[in-house]
């Protein structure tokens, strides 16, 4: 399997950073190649032009930006989705991953 990139975007890219964390610990345990990493909204389209990404979650925060990140990654071919609430409340590195790669189709 090849390296899968995994961008989370919250408010403000802080408080998804121990998510991101718990998530490449997880990618680690399974023996996955990942490049899992947070970004505030507004800097998603950078990033975006700058990295290969292969999926990209929103934190709930932000739930109601799906429909605009829709149109800007359609064209992409980017999947996109946001992070179950009680994952995320809970941290779970683990859960939100597997959904990350079912995303990607892995």
């Amino acid at each position: 399997m090849s390296k899968k990139t995994i961008m989370l975007v919250c408010s403000a890219g802080m408080s998804t950073s121990l998510l991101v964390t718990k998530m490449q610990t997880a990618a680690e345990h399974q023996g996955l190649d990942t490049d899992i990493f947070a970004v505030s909204a507004s800097e998603a389209d950078a990033r975006l032009a700058d990295k290969d990404v292969n999926v990209l979650l929103l934190g709930p925060q932000v739930r109601f930006m799906k429909a605009d990140f829709e149109k800007r990654l359609a064209p992409k071919g980017i999947p996109l989705d946001v992070i179950n609430m009680a994952d995320y409340g809970l941290m779970n590195g683990e859960k939100v991953l597997a959904h990350a790669l079912k995303l990607i189709g892995e």
